[in-house]
C-alpha cells in the first residue's frame, strides 16, 4: 500500500513537473508577454512606462517626442536577462521565421542583432542584420519574417548567435508611434 501511494505521488509530481515546463516553454515564444523591453531616443515614454503598460495590457507602445531629435531604439533580449544585455541565444534550425504583430505609424527598421566576435556577447557590437515593418496606421497586422530576410551587406543573420530585436525609427517624426502586441519565434 505504501509503495502504490509513493508511486502515485511521484506520478503526480511528475506529470506537474511536466506541465509547468511544458507551460513555460510554450509562455516564452511571445516577447511582448515574458520579456522586459528596454527604449533609447527621443520617446515620450520611458523604460518603467513601456513595461507597466506592456504588464498590464499585453502590448508595447512608443511614441516620439514633439521635434524629436535622433533615432528611437525599442528593443528587447531573445533570452530574458536583468540587463538590455546578455549571453547570445542560440535559436534551434527548427526555426524558420518571427511573426510580429504591430501597428506603427512609420517604416520601422527591425534589426536582428548578433553576438560579438570578441567573446562578450552580447554586449555591444555584434552586427545588425536587419529587415523591414512597413508602415500600418490604422490597423493591426501581423508579418511574418523569415530568418534569411534578415542580412546585413547580403550577409544573413546567425539565428545560433542571437541577442535582441531592435525596432528602430530612424527618421521619427512629432507623435510617430509603434505598438507590438507579439513577437514569436516560429
Amino acid at each position: 500500500m505504501k509503495n502504490k501511494i509513493l508511486i502515485l505521488i511521484i506520478t503526480a509530481f511528475l506529470s506537474s513537473g511536466f506541465i509547468l515546463f511544458e507551460s513555460k516553454s510554450d509562455s516564452q515564444q511571445d516577447l511582448v508577454k515574458t520579456s522586459t523591453w528596454y527604449i533609447a531616443g527621443p520617446a515620450v515614454e520611458n523604460q518603467e512606462m513601456i513595461n507597466k503598460i506592456r504588464k498590464k495590457e499585453g502590448i508595447v507602445k512608443v511614441t516620439a517626442k514633439d521635434n524629436p531629435v535622433g533615432e528611437i531604439e525599442l528593443n528587447v533580449m531573445i533570452t530574458e536577462s536583468h540587463s538590455n544585455d546578455g549571453a547570445p541565444t542560440n535559436v534551434s534550425d527548427a526555426s524558420k521565421f518571427v511573426t510580429i504583430t504591430y501597428k506603427s505609424s512609420h517604416l520601422i527598421k527591425i534589426q536582428a542583432r548578433e553576438g560579438n566576435d570578441s567573446g562578450t556577447g552580447c554586449v555591444h557590437g555584434g552586427t545588425h542584420a536587419m529587415a523591414d515593418l512597413p508602415a500600418s496606421p490604422d490597423k493591426f497586422v501581423t508579418i511574418k519574417i523569415p530568418w534569411l530576410n534578415f542580412k546585413l551587406n547580403g550577409k544573413p543573420v546567425n539565428i545560433h548567435n542571437l541577442c535582441k530585436f531592435n525596432f528602430v525609427n530612424y527618421h521619427p517624426v512629432s507623435g510617430a508611434f509603434l505598438e507590438i502586441k507579439s513577437v514569436l519565434i516560429k
